[in-house]
């Protein structure tokens, strides 16, 4: 008898507790509503979620069918570059990664965007400050085999789609949809691979 009572207590109590997750949800919901605002080029739009963002943002994730078909979605938004070069210079590439500005409310429409990339990857092995939230980068094309033009294209080409939309790869990465969120420009983007595969970037050496 008492062990039916611990198992309904235990029912009753798994009840309130998915009862109160979604109070917590909604409540988080209106509160994130009512605190931001449009200011400079930071717009209320910004917290609308796209359809993978929503299903990622659920109290559980996404089952092995719906993971898989947030991935196909977002893979088949990834463009290769209009010219067909797929490498830009890689010493813009560095400043692309070290800058954190951009998107906020304090910047100019016009100002450029960084990629921040510092802030969750080792990338050169110089680099003193760096986060650890993403894999370390350093030697990315070398341990990839990449040595120049025609060489190891399927990681050039994977590279170039991680960077343009990252859950075309993982469907709840939390890493930006640099391309197709508009965050980086196409040649913003080449010169961020360069940074990563050319074999005369600092990256590599």
């Amino acid at each position: 008898m008492k062990k039916i009572l611990l198992l309904l207590a235990s029912v009753g109590l798994l009840s309130v507790s998915y009862a109160a997750l979604d109070e917590y949800s909604a409540a988080t919901e209106k509160m994130m509503q009512s605190s931001f605002e449009t200011r400079g080029i930071a717009s209320i739009d910004r917290l609308k979620q796209d359809s993978s963002n929503l299903e990622c943002s659920k109290d559980t994730e996404p089952d092995t069918k719906l993971t898989e078909a947030i991935e196909k979605a977002n893979l088949a938004t990834i463009k290769p570059p209009a010219d067909g070069v797929f490498l830009g210079d890689f010493k813009a590439g560095e400043v692309v990664a070290q800058s954190g500005r951009g998107n906020t409310w304090s910047d100019a429409a016009t100002a450029v965007n960084g990629g921040n990339c510092y802030n969750c990857h080792q990338i050169s092995k110089t680099e003193v400050s760096y986060g650890s939230l993403g894999p370390s980068l350093y030697n990315y094309g070398k341990l990839r085999g990449y040595t120049g033009p025609n060489t190891a294209q399927a990681i050039v080409d994977y590279t170039w789609g991680k960077l343009n939309n990252s859950k075309a790869y993982s469907a709840c990465s939390g890493m930006p949809r640099f391309g197709h969120s508009g965050i980086l420009t196409e040649k913003q983007i080449k010169d961020v691979m360069a940074l990563l595969l050319d074999p005369d970037s600092p990256v590599n050496q």
